[in-house]
């Protein structure tokens, strides 16, 4: 049994291959995709194969696919050239010419029903690998503790904890959590087709009155208005990331990252850390 994983460099990719490398036995049945060869050989150097994986290349794709039995299809970033449904498609087809038998792909929140303008890209993706006819779990995260580190730094620093998300609720867990249920899914037998992985539902009050306690700043709590929002970004984020994050803002506001799911703590096959423990973690040295 092969199993590849794309974005192989990346963040989740590294997370989910060293998890992997736990369950597998011989290493050298996981592959790592990657756009830079050399940044993947001089991650992976323990028997891990690592092939070229780079979205935009169909004919490329179909030959590093070659052999794979079950692909992790970590989704790109949106912005690129080639749009990311293209390059989603791409993977797609390459998969099913190549022979690929299963695909667990990283997707969004309700992403067949949701009107969240994130999601449209995921919504196409799922239709695409259900066309293909290849067996599949599509990965819905909900969303990584460390998308919020802005709001940490700031807050740490003293400064104003500023939000426009209203009471929305979001499931927030580390990324390496949801790389890990990845990993799981990957090599079960019987996966099922849709997990909804979430963590404990929190609103932006909630994160930071844990940030007060575990950095034991006073710092000033503000809910605001999307522009108000956007203004107090512009102090400190890049052009463009101010319109995303309040976006994102109004998306958590609307209710659309609530959950009423246990799947990540099923696939983990224990409770996933409470959100003070996942603070308490941003703040702890790594590990040597």
């Amino acid at each position: 049994m092969k199993y590849a994983v794309t974005g192989s460099t990346g963040h989740f990719g590294k997370y989910a291959i060293s998890y992997l490398q736990k369950l597998i036995k011989p290493q050298d049945s996981i592959i790592a995709l990657a756009r830079s060869i050399e940044k993947a050989k001089s991650i992976y150097k323990d028997g891990v194969e690592v092939r070229p994986g780079t979205y935009e290349d169909p004919d490329q794709l179909i030959d590093s696919l070659k052999g794979v039995d079950k692909l992790l299809f970590i989704s790109s970033q949106p912005g690129a050239v080639m749009s990311r449904i293209d390059q989603h498609n791409n993977v797609v087809q390459a998969a099913k010419a190549a022979g690929v038998k299963f695909i667990a792909y990283t997707s969004f929140p309700h992403a067949d029903t949701t009107e969240a303008p994130l999601a449209a890209d995921h919504k196409a993706t799922e239709a695409l690998i259900k066309k293909s006819g290849i067996a599949h779990s599509f990965l819905r995260n909900n969303w990584y503790l460390e998308d919020e580190m802005n709001f940490v730094e700031e807050a740490s620093n003293g400064e104003p904890f500023v939000y426009s998300a209203g009471d929305g609720k979001v499931g927030w867990a580390p990324e390496a959590l949801y790389a890990k249920a990845a990993a799981t899914i990957l090599t079960t037998e019987q996966p099922k087709e849709v997990y909804e992985l979430a963590g404990p539902m929190h609103t932006y009050a909630e994160l930071a009155d844990v940030l007060r306690k575990v950095t034991g700043k006073q710092f000033e709590i503000a809910s605001v208005s999307d522009d108000e929002f956007m203004a107090n970004l512009r102090k400190y984020v890049p052009d463009q990331v101010d319109a995303i994050m309040t976006m994102i803002q109004k998306l958590i506001r609307n209710h659309a990252l609530e959950e009423d799911t246990t799947d990540l703590a099923d696939v983990l096959q224990k409770p996933v850390p409470t959100l003070e423990e996942q603070v308490q973690a941003l703040f702890k040295a790594p590990e040597k």
